[in-house]
């Protein structure tokens, strides 16, 4: 939240004073902003900084405009921008039956003047530390530890045979996601495997998914659950975009869902598809699918620690929907098929948005250390003198 509100302290400003373009009062100006962020998870607070305007600041909507991009700016990337994008549109739209043309057209300047600065500030992302890339060899530790653990991997979930689709990494195949599909099992899910043999991340697989979606859906009479490991969250989120209406949920772990034509990789093959001279106006095509947020519930796994994908790449917008949920693990990014911590988080996410329940904490006390949320809050706990009370967020 202290982000949340380092940067909707100046926008909420610049968002009122676009609102009193065209003629708005004050008044009328803060009520439009509010219903602009009703979907949002922190209203609340954004409405207090709302509230807290009490004048007319519209004649200097050109310096809020530039003071908001250069917080922004200063903050660096983040797919959270995307929210203050859809709010100002919000604003333009419910603007754009005004008389004056010339006001209407300003405003609308203002908004694409906006996003185009956002777009720029999210190109800046850079490619994983070379430290990061050198620890990907732990992967192997991570892999054969998992033996080890899983037997006492807790197994508290009951899941009555709801239907999940599971979809490997890129060079990976079904066995990738051998252990998650494993331990979703256990829990009473009804597990598929995508049996398209190893995961190039090109077109062709699309059809054959869908047919498979569609299949499992008809085979259940009921929504099915994708989840989707790095290359295989691209699949899971155009899935979701393209067959709402088929899927209940995507859970993405490692996968890189938006700014991927701008995304700076090592593994420079994974974007082969998107990339291919002969595909490049398909490319395009799936790109567009691929940036859109789902109206399905949304979760995205990823590690700061990632040293093949950019981790920033990996999270969605959660200042967009109350649904949506970016959850932080320790590990490397061609281990977390086999990390303890992405079993645990995929399984207890995976039941609560069935249950349409909120998940507050994962686990139990002695299964919370195995996430940095658990080691922030501790840290802050510890400078500020409190007790601590971990949640996963």
């Amino acid at each position: 939240m202290e982000e949340t509100q380092i940067i909707y302290r100046i926008f909420s400003r610049l968002a009122v004073a676009l609102g009193m373009l065209n003629g708005k009062t004050l008044k009328e100006a803060k009520e439009l902003t509010r219903k602009q962020i009703i979907e949002h998870p922190f209203e609340n607070e954004i409405n207090i900084l709302i509230n807290a305007i009490n004048k007319d600041e519209h004649e200097n909507i050109e310096l809020l405009l530039a003071e908001t991009i250069l917080v922004c700016e200063e903050l660096g990337s983040s797919r959270n921008y995307i929210t203050l994008e859809t709010i100002l549109e919000g604003i333009a739209e419910n603007l754009s039956g005004g008389d004056d043309q010339e006001e209407i057209k300003y405003t609308n300047s203002i908004v694409e003047r906006f996003k185009q600065e956002i777009t720029s500030i999210n190109k800046k992302i850079p490619q994983p530390p070379l430290f990061n890339m050198i620890m990907e060899s732990r992967s192997l530790l991570e892999w054969s530890s998992i033996y080890c653990f899983y037997p006492f991997i807790p197994k508290r979930i009951k899941s009555k045979g709801k239907p999940v689709l599971l979809i490997p990494p890129y060079l990976g195949d079904d066995n990738s996601t051998s252990f998650v599909r494993k331990y979703l099992k256990s829990l009473g899910f009804t597990t598929y495997k995508w049996d398209l043999g190893f995961n190039m991340v090109k077109s062709h697989y699309i059809p054959r998914l869908e047919e498979k979606l569609h299949d499992i859906y008809e085979k259940h009479g009921e929504k099915v659950s994708i989840v989707g490991w790095s290359g295989g969250g691209i699949f899971a989120k155009i899935m979701a975009n393209r067959h709402p209406d088929q899927v209940e949920q995507i859970l993405t772990i490692g996968s890189p869902i938006w700014g991927v034509m701008d995304m700076k990789t090592p593994v420079y093959g994974l974007l082969e598809f998107f990339r291919g001279k002969s595909l490049k106006e398909r490319n395009e095509r799936f790109l567009a699918e691929l940036e859109p947020i789902p109206i399905v519930p949304v979760t995205c796994i990823y590690t700061k620690t990632d040293g093949l994908v950019p981790w920033k790449h990996c999270m969605e917008a959660e200042t967009s929907r109350k649904d949506i949920k970016n959850i932080e693990v320790f590990g490397s990014h061609s281990g977390l098929g086999a990390n303890v911590s992405v079993l645990l988080v995929t399984a207890n996410m995976l039941s609560a948005n069935i249950q349409g329940k909120k998940l507050r904490n994962v686990g139990s006390n002695i299964e919370r250390f195995l996430y940095p949320n658990f080691w922030n809050k501790a840290r802050k706990a510890l400078k500020n003198n409190k007790s601590i009370r971990p949640v996963v967020k």
